[in-house]
């Protein structure tokens, strides 16, 4: 058995670890990179964006199109981050949902996705960190934390994170089934998120990211509805899976548990 592991070759992104019990701790020190930039990042443009004090909603006072931007800023950064060389090494998760999906499609094993959440929360939370600089900006928005709109219900907010991480599970899923677009899904995260988050974010702040809400809500001790932002996110996740597995409209599955192809896998 060990000549043979040996020779077969060791791929944890395709769900295909040798030997299956082996750990990659360099793929989850990347996640955690990955997601502490995504939070200290992304979550500073919606405080930028939203703050009071802050310069830009005297310059944009349309909500829509802050959210709008918001989103497509937001994805941008995710999607450098993808094209990165932490995302070549790990795959540019930098979500639990996203994780999630993976594991559920067979693309990555049980141990490395555990081990993935964990890095994802850990640099969601240290990404948080740096945000206490905004002071008194950032207290006005909680620091970025994600919370249901008002009047809206918590169960509300679980559909809404549900269907905004649904809808980017199948949009970065699908481009990244196709060979001629496999290049391009990074892309597809500010285009897809800008929408997503210009529609939802009224709902529930459209995290679609568990690792992206637990940090700013910690530190802004908005806790009471962060659980909202972890099932809401798993679930659109699963659905997503679910959805893809039924191969209606031509929906192929993915072969490989990254979100930028650099070569061919």
């Amino acid at each position: 058995m060990r000549g043979m592991a040996a020779v077969l070759r060791d791929r944890p992104l395709h769900g295909a670890p040798v030997p299956w019990t082996r750990l990659h701790p360099r793929l989850y020190a990347a996640e955690f990179a990955g997601t502490f930039l995504l939070v200290v990042l992304g979550v500073s443009i919606v405080i930028a964006m939203f703050g009071e004090g802050s310069v830009v909603p005297s310059v944009l006072p349309n909500v829509g199109q802050r959210r709008f931007l918001t989103g497509a800023l937001f994805g941008s950064v995710a999607a450098l981050l993808a094209l990165s060389p932490i995302g070549r090494v790990s795959g540019a998760h930098l979500n639990p949902a996203v994780t999630l999906a993976f594991w559920l499609e067979g693309k990555l094993g049980w141990r490395d996705a555990v081990f993935y959440g964990v890095a994802q929360v850990a640099g969601g939370l240290a990404g948080a960190l740096p945000l206490l600089a905004w002071g008194a900006i950032g207290r006005s928005v909680e620091f970025g934390a994600t919370l249901p709109g008002i009047g809206v219900s918590a169960w509300e907010a679980v559909l809404g994170e549900a269907g905004v991480t649904g809808a980017l599970i199948l949009a970065l899923f699908t481009a990244a089934a196709h060979a001629r677009t496999r290049p391009f899904t990074p892309l597809t995260i500010p285009v897809a998120f800008s929408v997503l988050v210009w529609l939802e974010a009224g709902v529930s702040g459209a995290s679609a990211n568990p690792a992206r809400s637990f940090g700013p809500a910690l530190i802004a001790g908005a806790t009471r509805d962060l659980w909202v932002y972890l099932v809401g996110p798993c679930l659109g996740a699963a659905l997503a899976v679910g959805v893809m597995r039924l191969e209606v409209m031509g929906l192929r599955r993915v072969a490989v548990a990254r979100l930028f192809h650099f070569h061919v896998d």
